[in-house]
């Protein structure tokens, strides 16, 4: 199968792309980069271009059998306007071009724990990805699910974009390992994340919305239909 990839920079998108470079079913993964990775590989393709809309020019797209859309920013600092334009108009705008050219594509969004579905709440960044999630859902995709992880242990050189999470992921790293093996259905890694996108498009799964528990049973599943 063949994977699109938004967000590859990012701790989450680096933990995905690594996971699908080892599949030995991804045939080819295409990320859409603002800047070149570091990362070369015979099955990796980077499409680098400051306009995350432009790769949609041509049908090329319908080959993908999914996108793992991790592209996302941190509310800290924002206002509503300023957080919305990346968290739900970017989204919503690579979502339906998309659509167009591949309805039957799976597309796997990761939000976070917490999210407001109801998109009434008082958290600002809940109420958006609640409506992200609900508006993803109703786009019309052959498949679509929704990620909810809570904390997340980076491995194999994973590491957040932004300096406060690099920090506060360096002052946690001596006991996330210990975290992880004391409350494993609590904390995610990494690679649960993108072993998990990638068993949704092999398996399925009736659940359009996967909280952190459910990330981590489909992350190591087994061949039988989840």
């Amino acid at each position: 199968m063949d994977i699109l990839i938004y967000g590859a920079t990012g701790m989450v998108g680096q933990g995905v792309l690594l996971e699908c470079l080892r599949a030995d079913d991804v045939k080819s993964v295409t990320v859409i980069v603002r800047s070149p990775l570091a990362e070369s590989h015979p099955k990796l393709r980077q499409i680098v271009t400051a306009d995350l809309l432009s790769p949609f020019t041509t049908n090329e797209m319908s080959q993908y059998a999914a996108c793992f859309f991790c592209l996302g920013v941190s509310s800290a600092g924002t206002t509503e306007a300023q957080y919305s334009k990346i968290t739900y108009d970017l989204t919503l705008d690579v979502a339906s071009k998309l659509y167009q050219v591949n309805p039957a594509m799976a597309f796997i969004y990761v939000s976070g724990a917490g999210t407001d579905s109801s998109e009434q709440g008082k958290s600002m960044w809940a109420r958006v990805k609640g409506k992200t999630e609900n508006a993803l859902l109703a786009k019309g995709f052959a498949s679509a699910w929704m990620f909810r992880p809570g904390m997340i242990q980076p491995l194999n050189g994973a590491r957040s974009k932004t300096t406060r999470y690099r920090i506060l992921y360096q002052i946690l790293s001596p006991v996330l390992p210990l975290l992880k093996r004391l409350f494993p259905r609590a904390i995610l890694t990494t690679e649960d994340i993108g072993k998990a996108m990638l068993n949704l498009v092999r398996y399925g799964n009736q659940k359009a919305i996967l909280e952190t528990e459910d990330i981590g049973r489909m992350a190591h599943s087994s061949l039988r239909r989840m």
